[in-house]
């Protein structure tokens, strides 16, 4: 079992990176948090888990080891695999998918693609116990995400339509708008934010 891999990120695709370890290239699958959060030929630990089928064997990696963890869980869910998994990682932080299930909130689930409210109830049922509880907050309330409003909202929502997972979409709207101040419009905030996406592949 490879359980981590530290290297020079040799090439960034839409869905996976090569990491180079030793002369020797793995095609690792994550995020794209996480490939945007990198570059060619920086140094990158993954954590990763290797899933064997009787015709593949694919590498899934993820800048922190409870993402792998929860990716593994996630797993156990009948009818979950590692692709749908991955799904769920883009969407949803593990200290998201964690309240989720403690809340019993199926429609948090639901933002993932390919998750319909069927699958929803499964996983809330058969994840229940097997994450940690999620973590307490000061305040003694749940936190509860920014939700991008007016102009940063309809950006979020192009560059979702363009294939970005929201949580990256959202984090790139952000720093579009801190780079550039609330000035920006539309047009211009989209621009930054792609440049800041696209920019690391």
């Amino acid at each position: 079992m490879i359980a981590s891999l530290t290297g020079r990120v040799a090439r960034i695709d839409l869905d996976s990176l090569v990491l180079e370890v030793a002369g020797i290239g793995y095609l690792v699958r994550t995020t794209p948090e996480a490939l945007s959060a990198t570059r060619h030929g920086a140094e990158l630990t993954l954590h990763t888990e290797l899933v064997v089928r009787e015709d593949s064997m694919t590498l899934y990696g993820f800048p922190h080891a409870e993402e792998a963890e929860t990716f593994r869980i996630v797993q156990s869910v009948s009818g979950i695999g590692p692709r749908t998994a991955l799904a769920v990682l883009a969407v949803l932080e593990p200290e998201e998918l964690r309240r989720a299930v403690a809340e019993q909130n199926a429609k948090t689930l639901t933002r993932t693609p390919g998750i319909g409210p069927k699958v929803a109830s499964r996983m809330l049922l058969e994840l229940g116990g097997k994450l940690p509880a999620p973590t307490a907050v000061a305040s003694g309330a749940p936190a509860s995400p920014s939700i991008p409003q007016g102009p940063d909202a309809d950006v979020v929502d192009a560059l979702v339509g363009l294939g970005w997972a929201e949580k990256a979409a959202t984090g790139a709207v952000d720093s579009a708008r801190a780079a550039g101040g609330e000035q920006l419009g539309s047009a211009e905030l989209l621009r930054l934010a792609l440049r800041g996406l696209g920019g690391h592949r």
